[in-house]
């Protein structure tokens, strides 16, 4: 390996390696190529294409479109499931577990048993004629978390060489610039390239260097009909040299500067293949007609003006920062106190993910999915799909919280598309003449049909109603009532609904069944009237997480009615079935909360859901300010997973420091920070399955980000009337935590903490709080015990104070106005 010199300045200024400026909380910089390893190379996206940047020397490409998934819709609904579901039930209800797990298997998984594949796009491939790496010098590549954008630089034979990578989304495409420091100096051979189903490859020159040259692949998902076909092309625009083209490839010679733009279009949003490769050539020759110049600038402004709502501060690294990224995580992992700013390049980094990868990209936008926007395979880790009963939620976490509220549109975009399967497979299922379920996977087509075969995991109907919770949440985050009436209110109508039909009451609860806790299973125990003990099964009734769900939901309608003033027929019903929700169970011999409707042995101790305390995080019924009783008990039942080691995979790991955070355990919540980024991360940054090497998912990353924000700012309870929300300022920061600072972190209500700053150990020092919406606020800072003031608003003076175990008042304000929040003595 090369030997850098670098200039270590003072404070959080860059390190200068190689004529670059590398900010440790901003760069991710490596001074070695990928050398073809995925999980080595730097993503990038428009949210609706992404780019995989390698770095090779000979450089590839591996480029995606949301929509470009394994073939059509299928009807997976199992004929025999409407006449099964009641003889369940009522097996259950007799205690013969085993008996109702493998009818369900039989009768209400889907066939086939998944639902579609996401599918890599091509690969663009790029031969410069440079050889290997040992063959350059002076090498780098980067990722800009800030900007979106990525790049390589190198010498050889005492010529410079760069190259820029750009996702733009006002344009929709994506940019790539290569240039040489000496003119006539550039050679590159561009060709794309797909594995499997090519319907044709074309490369053709055109009139002029400045109009471009065009390289194309058109492919389908291989059915023999409604396959998902997509149109793929390049325009290249090259300043000075030479250009031949083979049919496949353009070949140019002796350029000073050679710029690529690409995009793909798919039958997914153009029914009609002469509207796709209409669009197709209308936004590249928007973006050529433009120039490389102008669509970067506008990439960058729209990148930079997302990214850079949300500033987080957690000190200097110094010499530790100043090394490239492979370097600092090996070194965190024995001495994490040292680098402070690679967690702070982790949590730009999952924001930069989130906003590469999804974004309202106009008709059928598609959120991020298990792998955000970034896939190689045909047959992908757990295909790469939409995973309903963690995964996809999880990615949406920092969203709101961290400013980014608009990146969660595509999800409720793909919910509108779920609604009409889901409904249908209401129908046919269950019997349900109203409403719609989803169970714990869905694909782009909005596949509601149970998915894989297994009692833990297959009949789970509680999708809809998860995603139903979530876009009331987006709701209380931005106070947008056009969005609660126009999407929110039909899906938690239609999810209701779905429950009004499905719920029996029994032992004189609203109980739900079949159905099961994630993934999880437990021992049929020798008691309590069951039958065929010893069998590991995971189908049941009243499961809690279910009776967790079902009770948001049911004060999710309430709630809307009211906002809303609406009459409907599920506001009074919502308002009857919520009293006869079953409560939440404490196990009388662990003092944990119980998983199942008894005191059931699991299966796995450390059971990587959190199921369970669904109503800790993400919900908010388990929080200590709300229930202390549930608190403990759902911290009794954390430590004992976590003792027993849950936390094994990335994302679970992240949602222990969300737990924690809702504990207000800063110190557990910090050690668990610190732990992710010693055990998950690839030197890219994506979180994995187990370890460095296994198989990459994006929602670790995003719940890491939105567990370090828990620790900062958490808005979750309401005080007073019901109608003030409680903005609690760093509420879970450890005491090995230094002093810091973040800015431009939201609370529900659409307040924004415009600054926070903290002492050495979270201990609070000030904050300003923006009013967007109006309405009212109060402020906790901490334990509740430090003493502070509020001023601003209307009167400039102080108007709140609170501390030594109290919040502040209420505050009534109008959108636009700014308090102050400061610790006093």
């Amino acid at each position: 390996m090369m030997l850098l010199t670098a200039l270590v300045l003072t404070g959080l200024a860059p390190a200068v390696v190689y004529g670059q400026n590398w900010d440790a909380s901003r760069h991710a910089w490596y001074s070695s190529d990928s050398n073809n390893d995925w999980h080595n190379a730097v993503p990038i996206g428009n949210g609706r294409l992404g780019a995989l940047v390698f770095g090779s020397i000979t450089e590839k490409l591996t480029l995606n479109e949301n929509s470009v998934w394994s073939g059509p819709w299928q009807d997976r609904v199992n004929p025999g499931a409407k006449n099964a579901v009641s003889g369940i039930w009522n097996n259950l209800v007799a205690g013969k577990i085993t008996d109702a797990g493998n009818s369900a298997m039989s009768n209400l998984a889907g066939n086939p048993t998944s639902p579609r594949a996401y599918n890599p796009l091509v690969d663009l491939n790029i031969d410069f004629g440079h050889g290997a790496l040992n063959s350059v010098s002076n090498y780098s590549r980067w990722l800009d978390t800030l900007d979106g954008t990525s790049g390589v630089s190198y010498v050889k034979n005492g010529v410079s060489y760069k190259r820029e990578y750009v996702a733009s989304y006002p344009h929709g495409v994506l940019a790539f610039r290569l240039s040489a420091s000496d003119t006539g100096k550039l050679n590159a051979d561009i060709s794309l390239w797909r594995e499997k189903w090519i319907q044709s490859q074309t490369a053709t020159l055109g009139s002029s260097n400045a109009a471009g040259h065009s390289v194309g692949l058109n492919a389908n998902s291989g059915q023999s009909s409604n396959a998902i076909n997509f149109w793929s092309g390049a325009r290249i625009v090259n300043t000075g040299g030479t250009v031949k083209s083979n049919g496949k490839n353009v070949s140019i010679s002796g350029a000073d500067t050679i710029v690529i733009f690409f995009n793909a279009e798919t039958s997914y949003r153009y029914g009609d293949a002469n509207q796709a490769q209409a669009e197709l050539n209308r936004k590249l020759n928007a973006a050529v007609s433009a120039g490389y110049p102008a669509v970067r600038d506008a990439a960058v402004s729209d990148f930079t003006a997302l990214a850079g709502r949300v500033k987080l501060n957690l000190g200097s690294s110094g010499n530790a920062g100043n090394q490239p990224v492979p370097n600092r995580l090996k070194n965190f992992r024995t001495s994490p106190a040292s680098d402070p700013q690679l967690i702070t390049l982790m949590y730009n980094f999952g924001r930069h993910s989130l906003i590469a990868s999804s974004r309202d990209t106009g008709p059928r936008s598609l959120p991020a999915n298990l792998q955000g926007l970034w896939n190689k395979d045909y047959s992908p880790a757990w295909q790469s799909k939409y995973t309903i009963n963690i995964n996809l939620e999880m990615n949406y976490w920092p969203s709101s919280i961290t400013d980014l509220a608009e990146t969660q549109k595509p999800v409720f975009d793909l919910l509108n598309v779920a609604i009409p399967r889901g409904q249908d497979v209401a129908k046919r299922m269950y019997g349900c003449n109203e409403g719609f379920v989803l169970h714990h996977n869905i694909d782009l087509w909005g596949d509601a049909a149970p998915v894989d075969k297994g009692t833990p995991y297959t009949v789970w109907p509680m999708g809809g109603a998860w995603l139903s919770h979530d876009a009331m949440e987006h709701y209380r985050f931005t106070q947008n009532t056009t969005f609660l009436r126009s999407t929110v209110w039909p899906a938690l109508q239609q999810t209701s609904q779905f429950l009004f039909c499905y719920l029996k009451l029994w032992n004189n609860y609203y109980t739900l069944g079949p159905s099961l806790s994630p993934e999880h299973a437990f021992i049929v125990p020798n008691s309590g009237g069951l039958s065929q003990s010893g069998k590991q099964e995971g189908l049941d009734l009243s499961i809690e997480m279910d009776n967790q769900l079902i009770r948001n939901v049911m004060s999710d309608v309430i709630e809307t009615c009211s906002l809303l003033s609406l009459s409907a027929a599920e506001c009074s019903r919502a308002q009857t079935y919520l009293p006869k929700i079953r409560p939440p169970g404490i196990s009388p011999s662990t003092g944990r909360i119980m998983e199942w409707r008894s005191d059931y042995p699991e299966s796995e101790k450390g059971h990587r859901h959190f199921s369970p305390l669904f109503s800790l995080f993400p919900g908010n019924r388990f929080t200590p300010l709300v229930n202390n009783t549930l608190a403990t008990a759902s911290k009794k039942l954390l430590d004992f997973r976590l003792q027993s080691g849950s936390g094994s995979t990335g994302w679970s790991r992240t949602w222990a420091i969300n737990l924690y955070a809702r504990l207000f355990e800063g110190d557990s919540a910090w050690s668990h920070i610190q732990q992710f980024v010693q055990k998950f991360p690839s030197d890219n940054l994506w979180n994995s399955d187990s370890g460095p090497g296994s198989s990459f998912q994006i929602d670790g990353n995003f719940g890491f980000v939105a567990g370090l924000t828990e620790s900062l700012v958490q808005s979750h309870v309401t005080v007073e009337d019901g109608k003030t929300r409680l903005v609690h300022l760093v509420p879970a920061v450890g005491k090995s935590v230094k002093k810091g600072s973040v800015a431009g972190l939201v609370a529900r209500g659409n307040f924004v903490v415009q600054s926070l700053s903290w002492d050495d150990g979270g201990k609070f020092v000030d904050a300003k709080i923006l009013s967007r919406s109006g309405g009212m606020f109060a402020v906790r800072v901490g334990d509740g015990k430090g003493r502070f003031e509020v001023s601003g608003g209307g009167s400039g003076g102080v108007v709140a104070g609170g501390g030594n175990g109290a919040n502040s008042k209420g505050i009534e304000t109008t959108a636009g106005q700014v308090f102050t929040v400061k610790a006093v003595a």
